[in-house]
């Protein structure tokens, strides 16, 4: 079985069969062998969608773009691949704009605690629009080229020890976070003891309780299988986060124009087709989740809301980010901490 480091290794190497100027890709006499890292489990919609992407750009180049998806933090944690991407070890990658944030910070805005009220006001700031712009800016800046961003959904709190029904229940309790700036302040804010723990270790972090609980998305609860070790489900709902489809800038910039073209219009239909699934899978996740014995509430989320309010929470990321970047947040989500 291949090693974390040969796969890298691997990736690496697929890169040098990559062009160094932009001939067409017919001309091309040897396979662009790319490689992508996503930090998603195999039943996630993200890695569903994009495998069948990578598979229809394979199909319609006739085998000569073979872009290897490595699920399941296969290639290392998500700031490693951010490393691994940002160096061109490998030529893709699906990151969180949670984890984003510790590169950009402007990336993890879209996780502000109880910003948007649904998906319609979200994808019109992520899609296009000034909030967007600047995200995408951001990032180019570390050479990273973003495409669209994925939907990792609303995160709720999955714990051990007791349901989350006000903030009091947060005081004390061990909760696994990614490494998101944004998400870390929010719990403590709330008086939680949030740890970064990476996400394919987490289910055993929970079962030894390392950490009492955890939060994510349905879906992602789902995936990671943590219901098996946990007890009370909370839909919170304090916090969204995406994943967005990034490039190695230069990399990208090297590909022939059709390869471009062929891998955007694939990248963009599979995010079309990874939200509309997962709005579906969301939907029919708590169900399943009651089902396998999960005790479900749902708190009002004006008193979290109000708790934020009064740390200081919205004071503290409004000078983080700075007054332009906080109206064009809020110009999608009204005022926020008022």
């Amino acid at each position: 079985m291949p090693t974390r480091r040969t796969i890298v290794r691997g990736a690496g190497a697929g890169l040098l069969l990559g062009p160094l100027a932009s001939p067409p890709l017919r001309a091309a006499t040897e396979p662009l062998r790319l490689s992508m890292g996503s930090p998603m489990p195999q039943g996630h919609p993200a890695t569903t969608c994009l495998a069948a992407a990578l598979d229809a750009i394979r199909a319609e180049s006739d085998g000569r773009i073979d872009i290897t998806l490595y699920p399941d933090s296969q290639l290392g944690s998500e700031l490693s691949m951010q490393s691994q991407l940002r160096s061109g070890a490998i030529a893709f990658s699906l990151t969180s704009a949670s984890s984003l944030q510790t590169l950009a910070p402007i990336a993890g805005i879209p996780g502000v605690a109880y910003a948007f009220s649904g998906y319609v006001p979200l994808w019109d700031a992520l899609d296009r629009g000034p909030l967007s712009e600047r995200i995408r800016d951001a990032l180019k800046g570390f050479g990273l080229r973003a495409f669209r961003i994925v939907d990792n959904g609303f995160r709720d709190v999955i714990t051990s020890v007791r349901p989350i029904a006000t903030p009091a229940d947060l005081r004390g309790l061990k909760i696994r976070v990614p490494p998101s700036p944004l998400l870390t302040s929010l719990f403590r804010a709330l008086g939680a003891s949030p740890t970064t723990i990476n996400l394919a270790e987490t289910y055993t972090a929970l079962q030894t309780r390392v950490a009492d609980g955890m939060e994510n998305s349905l879906p992602q609860i789902e995936a990671t299988r943590v219901y098996e070790v946990q007890t009370y489900l909370s839909r919170t709902g304090h916090s969204w986060d995406g994943l967005w489809i990034l490039a190695h800038g230069r990399t990208w910039d090297a590909l022939p124009a059709d390869a471009r073209a062929l891998i955007g219009r694939h990248f963009d239909d599979a995010v079309e087709r990874q939200r509309q699934a997962f709005v579906q899978m969301n939907t029919q996740s708590e169900a399943r989740l009651r089902a396998k014995g999960l005790v479900v509430n749902a708190p009002d989320q004006a008193p979290f809301r109000a708790a934020l309010a009064a740390s200081g929470y919205y004071t503290e990321w409004k000078g983080r980010f700075g007054p332009q970047v906080w109206n064009a947040l809020e110009h999608h989500t009204g005022p926020l901490g008022a």
